[in-house]
């Protein structure tokens, strides 16, 4: 192996100051974790789904401390995460858990916030879906289910998807016959209403959009969105499978209320162009900012 392979599969340390802000932002997201839990859900006997969902089972039945149970239904997902995820993200749901956990236990004998059921569904899940995809999104998570599922499709034929729904589908139905099936219904809304709080957390509400356009007249066009939107363009060379032709292509940056604007420009210009948008969930780096076109 040379140098060049030996730096590239070195684990490199982060920065101190990066360090800082990521383990502040994962204990943030473990606390909101455990405010929607013990605040919300868990007294009105409303559950989320993975292992959290079987932990607040166990608790209920058994009586234990829901925190220590948790932790200690995740240590061997934390241990599969490091074989089959890394160092850092093991070591940051690691740490994201034992918050959770510990956190879960100071609130446990808290007043809780509201016993309309309908409100600690609906906050419940918005808190809770903003604490874990806090965690997610600065690189780990408060609940291991997502690593069987990994684990599991590499031995079963289906996605992990599939394991998911099919693992919560459990879990939910024993919830109807230790709790009741109008609970089991109130945590279904939760688990959904936290499902979409979690994309829009990892995903940011300032979703841009990327634009391929293969065009015949690639420099008026690029042109005409440098001058008109204020963005820069990249222009990529192409040859087409079936023709062999050369084929220059335009990639772009924009967001969604650009879009309408672009699409003008390139029907004015070439309603014949091949144009194809997807959704970023995140840019970085590059010249992505804004120009001014007035």
């Amino acid at each position: 192996m040379n140098d060049a392979e030996q730096f590239v599969k070195k684990h490199r340390k982060l920065p101190r100051k990066i360090l800082f802000f990521r383990t502040l932002l994962v204990t943030i997201g473990a606390v909101l974790m455990a405010v929607a839990l013990e605040l919300f859900l868990v007294p009105n006997h409303i559950l989320d789904g993975g292992i959290t969902g079987i932990s607040i089972i166990i608790a209920h039945i058994t009586g234990w401390r829901l925190g220590i149970i948790i932790f200690a239904l995740n240590l061997p997902f934390i241990y599969i995460g490091y074989k089959q995820i890394g160092k850092t993200f093991a070591l940051t749901t690691l740490y994201g858990i034992f918050i959770l956990s510990v956190t879960s236990i100071f609130l446990h004998n808290m007043i809780v916030v509201t016993d309309d059921l309908l409100l600690d569904t609906v906050f419940g899940g918005i808190i809770l879906g903003m604490g874990v995809g806090i965690v997610i999104r600065y690189g780990g998570s408060l609940d291991g289910t997502e690593v069987l599922s990994i684990l599991l499709n590499n031995k079963l034929p289906f996605s992990v998807g599939e394991i998911i729904m099919f693992f919560n589908f459990f879990i939910f139905t024993t919830a109807g016959f230790v709790f009741s099936w109008e609970r089991a219904m109130y945590s279904i809304i939760t688990y959904f209403i936290a499902f979409k709080v979690i994309d829009i957390v990892v995903e940011g509400l300032d979703e841009s959009k990327s634009a391929w356009i293969i065009t015949e007249k690639a420099e008026e066009i690029g042109d005409a969105i440098l001058a008109r939107l204020g963005r820069g363009v990249t222009y990529l060379k192409g040859e087409g499978a079936y023709t062999g032709d050369d084929k220059k292509v335009i990639f772009c940056v924009l967001t969604r209320l650009e879009e309408a604007k672009l699409k003008s420009i390139i029907e004015e210009l070439d309603s014949t162009a091949f144009l194809a948008i997807a959704n970023i969930s995140e840019v970085r780096g590059g010249r992505f900012r804004k120009k001014h076109i007035h």
